[in-house]
């Protein structure tokens, strides 16, 4: 037996050929141990851990299914492009993000589309003197390409605004190379250490700390940007509305969904 470094959620962990090697809780399908799970082995797996050995939640409890839900995943580990509960249907990007209306079972969707352009935005809590730009650069440039093993190259900024910090991971199929982790993979691994809630093994979480000095953040916006604008019908949008983005608000407490906003 081994231990999965890179990824908790997983069983009958062994070593093949000088590798550790287990099967994804919920799938069975078999992952590396040495790079990134994908984000859909991930959510199918947190699906079936919350379904086991937990107490049984009152019949007409409403529970917002657009941010965990328990995806099809290809033999890969992508997304299918057609995710459906029950009889209700949608189609989704990489990231796994709705990016049509609900519809029934009919529903086609043809291809999976591309997140090319994934923006994440973090607010730090109060203090008296701003961070030091370059430091914070490095801090996060640095974790994202060792902790999450990211090429540089898919890093295209980290800019800070104080309180503000944005981080834009660019990813297009054609300049992606066999073996690279999925910016999609990586921003869900990041999400899940902000919130303490860390996919690596024995790993409390994500630890900002710049210049020596540990940074709280207090809200984690993720957006997703697909290579093709979404299709949601024109009457959940405002008029004038050119791109719609996804947005997942990450509190450390609670994970709110906010569903459409306005590319600014």
């Amino acid at each position: 037996a081994c231990v999965c470094e890179k990824n908790k959620r997983v069983t009958n962990c062994r070593v093949d050929n000088g590798q550790c090697r287990c099967e994804a809780i919920g799938s069975g399908t078999t992952v590396d141990c040495t790079t990134l799970t994908s984000k859909c082995l991930l959510m199918k797996a947190e699906v079936m851990g919350s379904k086991s050995g937990r107490r049984e939640k009152p019949k007409d409890a409403f529970e917002d299914t657009d941010g965990l839900y328990d995806p099809e995943c290809e033999n890969n580990g992508a997304f299918k492009a057609k995710q459906c509960n029950g009889t209700t249907c949608w189609c989704v990007n990489t990231a796994g993000v709705r990016r049509t209306d609900k519809h029934d079972a009919d529903l086609k969707c043809n291809k999976l589309v591309r997140t090319t352009w994934i923006i994440i935005e973090m607010k730090h809590a109060e203090r008296n003197v701003p961070l030091n730009a370059e430091s914070l650069k490095k801090f996060f440039t640095d974790t994202i390409t060792s902790r999450y093993q990211l090429d540089g190259r898919y890093i295209s900024s980290v800019l800070y605004e104080n309180p503000y910090i944005t981080i834009d991971l660019k990813q297009n199929s054609s300049n992606k190379s066999f073996g690279d982790v999925d910016i999609a993979d990586v921003a869900y691994y990041f999400e899940k250490d902000v919130k303490g809630q860390s996919i690596f093994h024995n790993n409390p979480g994500l630890n900002v700390s710049i210049d020596n000095e540990e940074v709280k953040l207090e809200k984690t916006v993720v957006y997703y940007v697909d290579e093709i604008a979404p299709e949601f019908s024109m009457k959940s949008l405002t008029p004038g509305l050119i791109a719609v983005i996804v947005v997942v608000v990450i509190a450390i407490v609670a994970a709110i969904v906010v569903l459409v906003s306005s590319n600014k």
